[in-house]
């Protein structure tokens, strides 16, 4: 029990064990880890993370990329509009956006096809503020000020 096992041979026992893991019944997966945590000396969460399956491999990042709603068209008509309407939060953004656009387009400050306009609308209030770039400014906090030296008079 007083040796420890090199990281080389942590990342085989990984690969070896997973393929074996993710084709077994609950009880051999029980199994499986009961044995690997004793010889890795891990969290047997940790463990159950490691075997379950790789989430960060290439094919999960390409998916992501795939899934994107809003393209470059979209967020550059919303930061248009966002700076039009003066920075304001997602929240009061969204509210206004349908009139906002429609008054854009009409004063021609704004020229968007039928489908950039349909998502643009359809955008959320917390999309908003992560595609615009909005962040919250917490005001610094001052000491507090005493007025007991003034007089009121």
């Amino acid at each position: 029990m007083g040796t420890t096992v090199s990281k080389d041979t942590k990342a085989e026992l990984i690969e070896i064990l997973r393929i074996r893991y993710q084709d077994s019944t609950k009880k051999d997966k029980s199994r499986i880890i009961d044995e690997f945590v004793a010889v890795t000396r891990y969290h047997r969460k940790h463990a159950v993370r490691l075997l379950g399956g790789n989430r960060h491999s290439e094919k999960n990042r390409e998916t992501a990329i795939g899934r994107r709603i809003y393209d470059e068209a979209v967020k550059e008509a919303l930061i248009v509009a966002w700076e039009a309407a003066d920075r304001i939060c997602g929240k009061r953004l969204k509210a206004i956006l349908p009139k906002l656009v429609d008054a854009m387009e009409r004063h021609g400050h704004l020229d968007l096809n039928t489908e950039v306009r349909e998502r643009l609308l359809a955008v959320s209030a917390a999309t908003i503020d992560r595609l615009s770039g909005f962040r919250w400014i917490l005001p610094i906090a001052f000491p507090m000020v005493s007025y007991e030296h003034c007089s009121v008079a």
